[in-house]
């Protein structure tokens, strides 16, 4: 068996890499005037080009700038978007992730919508552009920004200005039609793989968050179906030619995360009806569950499945890798599984606790698993 035509590929990965010391640094500088915002994206310019030679040096069809230029996988998208501004303080959520060691919090700022949401030029549009130009022949680019959902998940309906969105069904319309004009965007530059990254649909399969939510007065049972609506409003018109895929975890922060439990909750709803080609899963440890849900995944529909964790240094046994591959093989058929990370390596600037070699030898191990695989 050969590698697909298109993407999601058989090897693949999520999309965020390590910052490098040299970007690190340069942000540092910027954050106290010693340098302009000309000097910082040369800079940043410099590390993408590495991470693009980087990624093709160990064997992958896809390339993405490694969100270089964000602090996180999601907000600087969202304050980009007309219509959202930033608000510190008062009113925002902290979040606490948990990992083997203990628990952290992290208090990002929150949002409000005080105007009609708008996306009149496409959101990392320029960025995209530059990567485009640097991925060679046989290689494609690919955009990551959050899903619609997030928008809603991390802003919630007190942040709705109501003289603006009378309700959430007119704030859905309105979300949906500023992603439409994004993909729009996004495609006339030459995007033709955009992913759609998700925590909130993957969270609610844990109980704790269920109940939560709930004591917030949303109706848990059923907020997933909400946002798989949503979801699809936002893609009902995309271009044709566009593969859209979406990465569903569990939270992802210095190596920990916020929820735990497999997708049994969701997998019919998800997979059933979800309008997207492909979903990246996370599927590291017993966090994740079982691969008994894949079982609604139709046919047509690409599974990626993250069994490579980017939380600990720890390379995983490939033998082992094409073991739960076999498995996962008895809920959907091989020639719609692909292998990649679970998450990305640095959804915030700070990044996950491994090295650059430690992220290198993982994409080389989900490449070779892969070859191995499905040839």
């Amino acid at each position: 068996m050969t590698d697909v035509p298109g993407p999601p590929f058989h090897a693949d990965h999520v999309g965020s890499l390590l910052r490098p010391r040299s970007l690190h640094a340069a942000r540092e500088r910027f954050a106290a005037g010693a340098i302009d915002a000309a000097e910082l994206r040369a800079v940043e310019d410099e590390a993408i080009a590495d991470a693009v030679r980087l990624q093709a040096d160990v064997g992958l069809r896809s390339a993405t700038d490694g969100e270089f230029r964000r602090e996180t996988w999601h907000m600087d998208f969202i304050y980009a978007i007309g219509g959202i501004r930033k608000v510190e303080g008062e009113g925002t959520v902290t979040v606490r992730f948990h990992n083997a060691d203990g628990d952290i919090e992290w208090r990002p700022a929150g949002l409000q919508v005080h105007a009609p949401l708008t996306i009149d030029e496409p959101i990392f549009g320029a960025d995209f552009s530059y990567l485009a130009s640097l991925v060679g022949p046989g290689r494609t680019a690919k955009l990551t920004i959050p899903s619609p959902s997030m928008v809603s998940a991390r802003g919630g309906t007190a942040a709705i200005d109501p003289s603006v969105y009378a309700d959430e069904e007119e704030f859905s319309q309105g979300l949906a039609a500023a992603y439409a004009s994004q993909l729009r965007g996004v495609a006339a530059l030459g995007c033709t793989y955009l992913q759609l990254d998700d925590t909130s649909l993957a969270i609610l399969n844990d109980p704790a968050q269920r109940a939560a939510l709930a004591d917030r007065g949303r109706d848990a049972e059923h907020e997933h179906e909400r946002y798989i609506r949503q979801f699809n409003a936002a893609l009902a018109d995309r271009p044709a030619g566009m593969t859209v895929t979406t990465h569903l975890c569990r939270g992802n922060y210095r190596s920990s995360w916020v929820a735990e439990g497999g997708y049994d909750f969701v997998a019919e709803a998800l997979f059933g009806r979800l309008d997207v080609d492909g979903f990246f899963l996370e599927y590291d440890d017993e966090r994740s569950g079982g691969f008994e849900p894949l079982r609604f995944v139709p046919p047509g529909k690409r599974v990626v499945l993250g069994l490579v964790t980017t939380k600990h240094p720890r390379l995983e046994d490939a033998d082992q890798l094409k073991r739960r591959i076999e498995e996962a093989s008895k809920y959907v058929p091989i020639e719609q599984l692909a292998l990649s990370p679970q998450c990305g390596f640095s959804s915030t600037v700070e990044g996950n606790a491994l090295t650059r070699d430690d992220q290198i030898a993982k994409l080389e191990l989900v490449v070779r698993v892969a070859e191995e695989v499905w040839g």
